[in-house]
């Protein structure tokens, strides 16, 4: 879907959006693009496991999803942050419909390593043909999670589902949305990088741990067609492009 943009759009950034977010998606759809939102909901899970004292396990940034955690997670993603960020789009002027793995098998994942992680998993496959009709005529706000051939649902990484999401689909563009202005060395904001840079900046640990998985997700997806990846704070903001080439300034 060449002329598909996908954002990923993490818990807390739910709350802050702002005007020019909801004007750019509309200059989108607009101009005849195809428009996904994917969504996370890191802290509201951290928060109501705290509450109902369900112990949050991380291992290598990855939380362990036993069956409690995971019942959690889909309750926060699928009854809380999904529908706040529909309410905001449709306060907006939006058209917008909430989707999830189960909506014509949308989202197929396997395991990532169950002995380890639990029920995480990544995503193999995308029900092209179902999307694409959904995206016709309005935005797309999936959540990242995921169905096994066994039904088996999985909590996905939602940088790595955005990813892999539009590596699969070979989307245009990539927008991971942080609470930084982007790839930050020395304080100042790296607007351009290339795949091969990525590695020498984690080697030299300018890249943060925090950062590592959305620029090696970005990474395979540009590897994989996506024309561009750009991490920002703001849709209008230039942030970091990730680019197989980097372009003339």
């Amino acid at each position: 879907m060449m002329n598909l943009i996908i954002v990923k759009i993490g818990g807390n950034a739910i709350h802050s959006l702002t005007p020019d977010f909801f004007e750019q998606l509309k200059n989108w759809r607009q101009a005849g693009k195809k428009v996904l939102l994917i969504h996370g909901g890191g802290p509201q899970i951290s928060q109501l496991a705290e509450k109902l004292s369900i112990p949050t396990v991380k291992k290598d940034g990855i939380r362990v999803t036993d069956e409690a955690t995971l019942s959690l997670t889909k309750m926060v993603l699928l009854g809380n942050a999904q529908p706040e960020l529909l309410t905001r789009l449709n306060q907006a002027g939006l058209a917008a419909v909430g989707l999830n793995a189960a909506d014509e098998h949308l989202l197929s994942g396997n395991f990532i390593n169950e002995a380890e992680y639990g029920n995480v998993g990544n995503i193999s496959a995308v029900n092209e043909i179902a999307l694409s009709k959904l995206l016709n005529d309005q935005i797309g706000v999936l959540a990242p999670l995921a169905l096994t051939s066994e039904d088996h649902w999985l909590n996905v990484n939602a940088d790595t589902a955005a990813a892999d999401i539009a590596r699969l689909l070979k989307a245009s563009q990539l927008y991971l949305l942080t609470d930084v202005p982007g790839v930050l060395s020395e304080g100042e904001v790296v607007s351009q990088l290339i795949p091969q840079d990525v590695q020498t900046l984690i080697n030299k640990k300018i890249i943060t741990a925090g950062m590592q998985p959305k620029l090696l997700a970005a990474c395979a997806a540009i590897h994989a067609g996506v024309h561009s990846v750009r991490i920002t704070d703001k849709l209008t903001h230039h942030g970091t492009i990730l680019q197989e080439v980097v372009s003339e300034p």
